[in-house]
């Protein structure tokens, strides 16, 4: 070993053939450093912000009394972010993605709260429930609303192409394409992978306009060529479980990530575990839960949000019916049959947006659709005031009386008509399962926009992998695709 250009040392290895070098030194790009200290900055303001309101609402002035709680708000920032850190919270596989680092954050505001808790009945010390009770939720929800603040900083970068992973991707070239082809979809994800590594027999000069520059015996080499920081191995025969472990060994000593995507796709991580059986890291993946106390909650969870929205929006939903019958002959309401859970059939109740007789004229569309599902951009039977409605999603309202009857859910697959379940394969059939929603994947990641395909990837992926906290990240998403008005036609 020998130092390099830049600080960095250079590995060498010699053999029965020529020498190979690759690079070996910290591979933390610069933006994951910068983003890093700014979240640490984030944490301290917060920690300051939250003890001082905190002291400042409890005593309001400094006396006797309160000393001791003042020289704890000067102390409790630095407890906080070590708190954080010890929770492994500024780790960047944390950033960007994911529900982990909100949840990591969380952890230390309970911990923290019953460590105090728990330590004053211990000690039989008298602690001011109410500076106590105010000090730390509030951290905690200062912290998480800055490092929200900041994630969405860091997906508009990535939209423009700035503060991405260099991907180096392994695995054969239809894997590689269908890697690269989601990474690019949904760029958030900060993966940019510049170039892959195919089987030795692999004639292929290019995948998906990234270059194939060597195989997978040469993947270390590759790395250090690319200055990539991430190497993806895809599910291949090729790479077995001791040829997985002997890249890892070589990728060691260059500090570049390792993640290996399974075999197993469209899975959520609540659903997986490893469990190592016989020195063997296996993967269990627990069936859906489509019944059960789960399925409970989020129907009265469903039911009683949707009835409170319905009290609350009665005024909007009392104008819209009126700009409805005002602007154009017809019924406010229009209402259709289709297919719920089980495939159960049920009526929908929607505001109107379309002229009289426009199910007449729908045998003289074309369909800008490339599956069962009807769908026509500038659509001419639509109303102007239902162009505007159909664009924030305002004409889907009144299905807040289906959530509560119980037909739909908040969210969920979309709800389809029946002759385009009556062209569903097997796989398709799987969306039946749940109770269609009135928002869901589709909503938040494109709306009418999406082809076929991947309406149907996202809604079977949220019936494979639906909990409760994903349906309010969904909820919380849907406002702001609602507002955009993009992809709704």
């Amino acid at each position: 070993m020998h130092d390099g250009p830049r600080g960095e040392a250079l590995l060498t290895v010699v053999g029965s053939g020529p020498a190979v070098s690759w690079r070996v030194g910290p591979r933390v790009p610069s933006w994951v450093r910068a983003y890093r200290f700014r979240a640490l900055a984030a944490d301290s303001l917060c920690g300051c912000a939250g003890a001082a309101a905190a002291f400042a609402f409890r005593f309001g002035e400094v006396t006797a009394h309160a000393t001791p709680y003042l020289m704890a708000s000067m102390v409790l920032p630095l407890v906080w972010i070590s708190a954080v850190a010890l929770n492994r919270a500024y780790e960047p596989r944390m950033i960007g993605v994911g529900s982990e680092e909100f949840r990591r954050v969380v952890q230390c505001g309970v911990a923290l709260t019953a460590a105090l808790a728990i330590g004053s009945y211990v000690t039989k010390t008298d602690v001011a429930r109410g500076y106590v009770v105010l000090a730390l939720p509030l951290i905690t929800l200062l912290t998480l609303m800055f490092r929200y603040g900041l994630r969405r900083s860091l997906h508009r970068r990535r939209a423009r192409g700035a503060c991405m992973r260099r991907v180096v991707a392994v695995g054969h070239a239809a894997s590689v394409d269908e890697l690269v082809r989601l990474f690019r979809k949904e760029r958030y994800h900060g993966m940019d992978v510049v170039a892959a590594c195919l089987p030795d027999d692999a004639p292929v000069d290019g995948v998906a306009e990234v270059p194939v520059v060597g195989h997978f015996s040469d993947v270390p080499l590759v790395v250090d060529q690319v200055r990539a920081d991430t190497v993806a191995v895809l599910a291949c025969p090729e790479m077995d479980g001791l040829a997985l472990r002997r890249l890892a060994w070589r990728l060691e000593a260059t500090r570049t990530e390792l993640v290996v995507a399974p075999a197993l796709m469209e899975v959520a991580g609540p659903r997986t575990t490893i469990r190592p059986a016989a020195g063997l890291p296996l993967l269990h993946v627990e069936h859906p839960e489509l019944t059960g106390v789960r399925q409970l909650v989020k129907n009265v969870f469903d039911r009683v949000l949707a009835l409170s929205l319905l009290v609350l929006l009665a005024p909007l939903l009392a104008g819209l019916a009126i700009a409805v019958r005002a602007t154009s002959p017809g019924p406010a309401l229009f209402r259709q049959t289709r297919v719920g859970r089980d495939g159960r059939l049920f009526t929908i109740v929607k505001f109107r947006t379309m002229r009289r007789g426009a199910e007449r004229q729908k045998i003289t569309l074309v369909s800008d659709g490339d599956g069962p599902l009807f769908k026509i951009r500038n659509d001419p039977r639509v109303t102007p005031l239902g162009t505007f409605m159909r664009r924030h999603s305002l004409d889907e309202l009144p299905q807040l009386i289906n959530v509560t009857l119980g037909h739909m859910s908040l969210v969920g697959p979309r709800p389809p008509l029946p002759e385009e379940v009556a062209r569903y394969g097997d796989d398709v059939r799987r969306r039946l399962l749940v109770r269609p929603g009135l928002t869901g994947l589709w909503q938040v990641n494109g709306r009418s926009d999406l082809s076929w395909e991947e309406s149907v990837r996202l809604d079977l992926r949220y019936v494979e992998n639906w909990s409760l906290m994903l349906d309010l990240q969904i909820l919380w998403k849907t406002w702001s695709a609602v507002a955009r008005g993009q992809g709704a036609y």
